[in-house]
């Protein structure tokens, strides 16, 4: 499993010993940015990535969301670590993204202003073979092949940069918690509907060996219907399975719910107390995963 990029820095942050970042920030210019040196990486990692790249592409079918699945083929990176740039040439003809290789985690305002101008970061070093299964800050296998099939989606795309200049307006409101929840439970853990049933889109989860099928069939977690407000007020997990999932119908509910300005929703919810990961209110509609079909989402 992985965890949101901007509350983990600022967990590792307010530490007492000040915390201690994965990779290598020495060569980071003023945006965190840094050379890939693709050359540099080894046969050995190439081959690990190969072993992660397997794993997960057997998982994705009837679990994942369709784009992501045609977006992941038309990629070709199942033979080892990509090249950013080359997939940046690609990327940027179809959404006018760019792919720009950072040393790890970043800070919020940073990460941000990437977003807000269609840059996204993704992490240069790949995890080691004793992490497979579970790996604490974000790797570049968790980076690419959760995050950036979407990229080549204009919605998600869209929404992604209107994220980004959301999240520099919520640093001078106070409303980066709740921003950083909607995070969590659309790009990284959010499902969606689709003609077939649940489907997922959230990199943390088709990164995952386990809870890409988690969260598609055990009984053990809410599937909500998603209001941006609820989700905004809602408590995740990082250290397990989600125990609650929220989902769109479709990427332009996502873009639309997300577009209105959050100032008056930043000030209510200062006002409220935050909602427990496993909390159902009684306006919410839960969907099951017997009968979601039939409850129109």
């Amino acid at each position: 499993m992985v965890v949101d990029r901007q509350e983990f820095f600022k967990t590792l942050a307010e530490k007492s010993d000040g915390g201690v970042l994965r990779g290598d920030y020495s060569r980071a210019d003023a945006q965190y940015v840094v050379t890939q040196d693709w050359s540099a990486y080894t046969a050995e990692q190439h081959a690990l990535w190969r072993k992660l790249y397997e794993r997960q592409v057997k998982l994705v079918p009837g679990r994942a969301c369709d784009v992501f699945i045609e977006s992941l083929a038309a990629l070709n990176a199942a033979d080892g670590i990509p090249d950013f740039e080359r997939v940046s040439d690609a990327l940027y003809q179809a959404t006018n993204w760019r792919l720009v290789a950072v040393p790890g985690l970043v800070p919020d305002q940073t990460f941000f202003e990437h977003l807000a101008a269609r840059r996204f970061p993704v992490t240069v070093w790949l995890r080691e073979l004793h992490e497979f299964d579970y790996i604490v800050e974000p790797d570049v296998f968790h980076d690419f092949f959760g995050h950036v099939p979407l990229l080549f989606n204009p919605i998600v795309a869209d929404h992604l940069q209107q994220y980004g200049m959301g999240g520099l307006k919520a640093l001078k409101l106070g409303g980066l918690k709740n921003l950083a929840r909607l995070y969590w439970y659309t790009i990284e853990f959010g499902l969606i509907q689709s003609p077939q049933g649940l489907r997922a889109y959230g990199a943390g989860i088709l990164s995952s060996g386990g809870e890409i099928e988690y969260c598609l069939t055990s009984r053990a977690p809410r599937r909500i219907a998603f209001n941006a407000e609820r989700v905004m007020r809602t408590l995740y997990k990082i250290d397990s399975y989600q125990e609650t999932y929220f989902v769109i119908q479709d990427f332009q509910q996502l873009f639309d719910e997300t577009a209105p300005d959050f100032t008056p929703i930043y000030a209510k919810l200062d006002h409220e107390d935050a909602l427990p990961a496993n909390s159902l209110l009684p306006g919410d509609v839960e969907i099951r995963i017997d009968q979601h079909r039939s409850l129109g989402y």
